[in-house]
C-alpha cells in the first residue's frame, strides 16, 4: 500500500546536474526542500543492477542510509527499438569512460547505420524510486515515445535529448523549453504516477 510523502527534506540521490534541476522543478513547488547527493557530497554507489527499478532503488537506499531522510532517485535511459532496446539500462555508460553523451549518441547512430534500418523508433524510460528511513520503498515507471534524429540538435536538456524527437513534435527534447519538456517527458510521466500515489 502506498504511503504519503510529507513535504520537507528530500534527498535527490543523483550527481547529475540535469536530473537535479528537473527533480527540483517538480518537487520544490510542492513544499519539498530538495538536496542532492552531489551537494551533500555523498558517495555515488556503483549501479550493478540489470533493471531501471533495481538501480533506482540501489541509489535511493544509499542516500537514505547516509542522511536519515527520505530519498528519491531516478534511473533512466533510452531504448532503441531496432537495437533490441539497447542501450537501455546501460545508457550512461554506453560509450565507456569518461561519460560522453555525444560519443554515445554517435555510437547509437553508427549501430543503426550498420544494420541498415529505417526504424528510428525509441523511447526514454524513467524509474523514480522513493525510500524512507524505516525501509518502506516505492517505484514508479514512466515512458516517453519518439524517434531518433541525426545530427544532434539543441542546447537544452542533457543525455540523449539532442537526438530524441517526441511523438507529435518536430523539435528534439534539447530544443524545447524546460517547461515544455517537463510536460511530456518520461520523468514527468513517472512523476505523475508518483504524485497520484504519494502526494
Amino acid at each position: 500500500m502506498s504511503r504519503k510523502l510529507q513535504p520537507g527534506r528530500l534527498i535527490a540521490a543523483t550527481h547529475n546536474p540535469g536530473k537535479v534541476s528537473e527533480l527540483k522543478d517538480l518537487f520544490e513547488p510542492l513544499g519539498f526542500d530538495v538536496q542532492s547527493a552531489r551537494e551533500l557530497q555523498l558517495v555515488e554507489p556503483e549501479e550493478t543492477e540489470f533493471t531501471f527499478e533495481g538501480n533506482a532503488l540501489l541509489k535511493a537506499r544509499a542516500a537514505c542510509e547516509a542522511t536519515g531522510a527520505p530519498a528519491l532517485s531516478d534511473d533512466s535511459g533510452i531504448a532503441v527499438e531496432a537495437l533490441g532496446g539497447m542501450p537501455g539500462v546501460n545508457t550512461a555508460d554506453w560509450a565507456g569512460e569518461p561519460r560522453d553523451f555525444y560519443r554515445a549518441m554517435d555510437k547509437v547512430e553508427q549501430a543503426l547505420r550498420d544494420i541498415g534500418t529505417e526504424n528510428r523508433n525509441a523511447k526514454f524510460i524513467c524509474c523514480l524510486a522513493v525510500v524512507w528511513p524505516d525501509g518502506h520503498e516505492e517505484t514508479f515507471l514512466g515512458e516517453s515515445h519518439g524517434t531518433l534524429t541525426w545530427p544532434p540538435r539543441g542546447e537544452m536538456g542533457f543525455g540523449f535529448d539532442p537526438v530524441f524527437v517526441p511523438v507529435g513534435r518536430t523539435e528534439t527534447f534539447a530544443e524545447l523549453q524546460p517547461e515544455e519538456k517537463h510536460a511530456m517527458s518520461h520523468r514527468a510521466d513517472a512523476f505523475a504516477k508518483l504524485k497520484a500515489a504519494l502526494l
